[in-house]
Formats: C-alpha cells, structure tokens, sequence
C-alpha cells in the first residue's frame, strides 16, 4: 500500500474585497493539503480561470460585479471535465438552499472562523479521496427523492441537520421551526414547501402549521367536543385539523369523524 499523500487542493479564492482575498489566502496557507493556484475579484475573470487553471475547489463569495457568485456557479456546474468543488463563503444567508441544489460543498457566512473552513475543506479532500478510489470500493446509492438534509442559518454560520434527526416542524408566519431533540432552529421556508421535500413514510402533515416525525407518536386521543390530538413521545399533545385526519386515520386506523 502506497504512503504517498494526496496532492494538495488546488484552490481558487473569488471575492470582490480584497482584504477578504488575503484573509481566505492566509487561512488556507494554515490548512494541510491545501494550495492557492489563483485569486479573481469577479465572476467573469474566475469563469476564465476555472477554465485556464482546473482547480479542485473554489472558494466563492455571492455578491460580485459583472457576474454575481450563483450564476458563476451555474456555470461552472454546466462546464465540461473536471469542475473544482464549491464552497460559498458569503455574508448572505439567503441563497442556502438554491446553493446546495447546485449542489455545493458548503455554504459559509462571514466573518468565517478558521475551524469552520477547516471543517469544510476536510469533507471536500474526504469526498476526493472517495472519488479517486479505485471503483471496487465505492458502492452506488440510488438517490432519495426527498431531502436527507436541511441547512440552516445559525449564529455566524450555517448548521446541516438531517432529515431523520427532525422530531417535529412548527410554522412561525414565514419560517419553520425545526425542533431537534432539545434544540430548534428557524429556516425561511413555505410548510408546503417543506412537507413536499419531507418523506412521507417518516413524517406526517398534522395541522396547517404542524408536521411530525410518524415515530414521535405515541397515540390519539379526543376531547369532549371530538377534536383530535396526536400524543407524542414527550407526553405533548398536537392538535389534528379536520383537513389531515383522513392521513392520521390510515396512520392510527382509529379515528372516527
């Protein structure tokens, strides 16, 4: 077995601010196995280095003159060959999710600590060393059809939850509360949204504003006047509206009217 290391991440550093170009330069300069091949201040410059240097990763901001972080990245994506890695370093949350359907690498909000790239850069040398393996190694997986992950804002940075992690969704006027064990965190989604990207064999719509992971309930049970309610594993009760009792009904087999 070889011990010869992996070649360094040849990496791109795209950021219209210059003091931002030197800060990404000096925290990769403290990365292992990392190396700058290149710096552009704008999308239409980086689209012709991308083409002239063939990184392995970029480091892309969002907002840019000329031509703006996500349409660089879209076409990038469509390029022939070999196309870098992408990991959005940015001061704007809102373009999370249309990120990650590109897909990207990751998604980082400014100021970013030196850890937090590290851990980014990590997974993009850890997806490389699984690529170039031989073939063998890698076994195949069909892709689901519905969200194994969600990003979220929190703090400075941005948080992957997995799908299979979230015990229950709350609406909050244009959010979603995800809740997480003990902890919550907002995302700027529609519950409609949501319920569509959510499998149905894990979770079910209760309420207009309320989606439950199916193995968080324990129970139904009704009150007085015939409304129903979902018990879950920590003894709360969610109301059950009239328009999703028919799903709750082929869940439990034991609602009536």
């Amino acid at each position: 077995m070889s011990n010869e290391a992996s070649p360094a991440l040849r990496t791109l550093i795209v950021d219209d601010e210059p003091l931002a170009v030197e800060r990404m330069m000096t925290l990769c300069q403290a990365l292992d196995g990392v190396a700058v091949v290149g710096t552009a201040t704008n999308g239409r410059t980086a689209a012709e280095l991308v083409t002239a240097l063939r990184p392995d990763l970029m480091l892309l901001d969002i907002a840019m003159p000329e031509m703006d972080g996500m349409s660089l990245a879209h076409q990038v994506a469509a390029m022939p060959g070999k196309r870098p890695a992408i990991i959005f370093v940015t001061a704007f949350d809102a373009f999370a999710v249309e990120a990650f359907d590109l897909p990207a690498a990751d998604y980082l909000l400014k100021p970013v600590a030196a850890e937090r790239l590290a851990r980014a850069i990590g997974r993009v040398q850890a997806s490389r060393s699984v690529v170039t393996a031989p073939a063998q190694s890698v076994q195949p997986d069909l892709a689901s059809a519905y969200a194994e992950e969600f990003w979220v804002p929190h703090k400075s940075e941005l948080v992957r939850i997995a799908a299979a992690d979230i015990d229950r969704v709350d609406a909050e006027r244009d959010y979603m509360r995800l809740h997480v064990g003990a902890r919550s965190f907002l995302i700027h989604q529609t519950i409609a949204t949501l319920e569509a990207r959510l499998d149905p064999a894990r979770f079910i719509r209760l309420h207009r504003s309320t989606i439950v992971r199916r193995d968080r309930i324990t129970g139904f049970g009704h009150d007085r006047a015939g409304a129903w309610h979902a018990v879950l594993l920590d003894g709360e009760q969610v109301r059950i509206g009239r328009t999703y009792q028919a799903a709750a009904k082929a869940m439990a087999g034991k609602l009536r009217g």
